[in-house]
């Protein structure tokens, strides 16, 4: 398995409950883009439309050999994983006000995977108690060596 991108943002802006592995729908010269690591997911997020997943505001940048069939940098990508997966997910999004957000993209075994996480999102004083607990360890650690 080798990991192209990882979104160390999330863990800091989110509670991660839950993760899932996903496939994702691309075009030719798009996955050719994603293996130079010409892309970025710091902005994306994914939603529920029609009992599919779609991520939105991946940029995949266009490839550089590519002609005219070159694919289009902000399209949604549709992301695979198994419908009952889907509604569950839908739901909770609905009732309980989560989000789903990805957090790795990755090669395994030729082909591309989305790790996509269900997060609360932090308030304020939730990111620095999270922040004290990091420099706490981080002392603790230094102190301990």
């Amino acid at each position: 398995m080798k990991i192209l991108a990882n979104n160390k943002k999330v863990a800091h802006e989110y509670f991660i409950l839950d993760t899932f592995e996903c496939g994702i729908v691309l075009k030719g010269t798009e996955i050719k883009s994603i293996r130079q690591g010409r892309f970025s997911i710091k902005e994306a997020y994914v939603r529920v439309k029609d009992y599919e997943l779609y991520i939105t505001g991946m940029n995949i940048t266009k490839y550089e050999y590519g002609n005219i069939f070159n694919h289009k940098e902000d399209r949604d990508k549709k992301l695979l994983m198994s419908k009952r997966d889907i509604i569950k997910l839908g739901q909770k999004v609905k009732l309980e006000g989560l989000t789903i957000v990805p957090t790795k993209v990755y090669l395994k075994e030729g082909l591309c995977k989305v790790e996509v996480a269900l997060c609360k999102g932090k308030k304020l004083y939730d990111k620095r108690e999270t922040q004290k607990s990091k420099d706490v360890e981080k002392r603790l650690r230094k102190i301990n060596h």
